[in-house]
């Protein structure tokens, strides 16, 4: 009912075709989709793309209530071929959302950058996205390099997640933290495989270990090289899944970038061409997920992305 009355004080009465959206509510009228998205689920666009691309219109509109989430998704719709447009409420009117810039990278801090050495020296893996240098261990962050407001001065502080990394410091403040980081990295590993049952650890971030198995083995993904890629936006925190991104050269020397997800995530797509217009945008776009998550919606998001983008299959998710 919400939709219908914004449709029709929006462009007038006419014959509305209505559809069932999941996450809202969807009809067609003349040709051209509208889309309520209901609060913030995953994937809003995309899941909005699949719906209306199923149905072969002419024109996509989506409408939120949230401002921000509005703004985040009229920057991806210029990533796509169909004409779609954003619109957020406004009591019984619609607005044209305006779109929202990516964040502009930012440096590492050089107090930060100096800790690098310990993170190596405890056994993780260093990486940088957006001015901030983690220790990761096959995907998982185990530490990140932080500057006290109090004394400037940088320290590593161990531990998965903020509140984790806090208890860590409130009950091992006197362990070296190289030795404390090694502690960490050894318990991870062992549950950070294959072989080991269901586990806190080895169901966070497995897109990201995902990644660490393609950057060793990158033939998987049809590439002949690949490395780390920070997303165009940061993510918001360690245990939500979201996409993560590698570059590299396919088997004929051709650039590629490669976006990366776990679980069906229709959004994948349009976080891939996001990632590739921000960093090399003559690149191909691979979209890597398990076999199980190459859905068909997937590959009609996929098929209306602006330069093309490919859904491959690679090896299934961590267990």
């Amino acid at each position: 009912m919400k939709l219908s009355a914004l449709v029709r004080d929006h462009v007038g009465d006419g014959g509305v075709a209505p559809g069932e959206f999941g996450a809202g509510a969807a009809l067609v009228r003349d040709g051209a989709a509208w889309i309520l998205v209901d609060g913030t689920p995953v994937g809003p666009l995309g899941a909005a793309l699949a719906w209306a691309t199923a149905r072969q219109v002419a024109e996509v509109n989506v409408v939120l209530d949230d401002p921000e989430v509005a703004g985040r998704l009229a920057r991806r719709a210029g990533l796509v071929t169909v004409p779609t447009r954003v619109w957020t409420v406004d009591g019984r009117a619609l607005r044209p959302a305006e779109p929202t810039p990516l964040p502009l990278p930012q440096p590492v801090d050089a107090r930060c950058a100096a800790l690098e050495g310990l993170i190596l020296e405890g056994g993780a893996e260093p990486l940088v996205e957006h001015g901030v240098l983690t220790g990761e261990v096959d995907g998982l962050e185990v530490c990140r390099a932080v500057v006290d407001p109090d004394t400037g001065q940088a320290r590593l502080e161990v531990g998965v997640g903020a509140h984790d990394r806090e208890a860590f410091q409130l009950l091992h403040g006197n362990l070296p933290t190289v030795a404390a980081l090694r502690d960490v990295v050894s318990y991870i590993r062992t549950h950070r495989t294959r072989a080991q049952p269901a586990h806190a650890l080895n169901r966070i971030a497995i897109e990201r270990s995902l990644r660490r198995r393609l950057l060793d083995d990158p033939a998987a993904a049809g590439a002949r090289s690949l490395a780390v890629l920070a997303p165009p936006e940061p993510r918001r925190n360690v245990k939500d899944p979201a996409p993560c991104f590698a570059i590299g050269t396919d088997g004929d020397g051709a650039p590629v970038v490669l976006a990366i997800a776990v679980g069906v995530d229709l959004d994948l797509p349009l976080a891939g061409a996001e990632a590739r217009a921000a960093y090399e945008p003559a690149a191909r776009l691979v979209l890597a997920v398990p076999a199980r998550d190459a859905i068909a919606p997937l590959e009609r998001v996929a098929a209306v992305v602006r330069g093309g983008a490919e859904v491959r299959a690679v090896a299934p998710a961590p267990a």
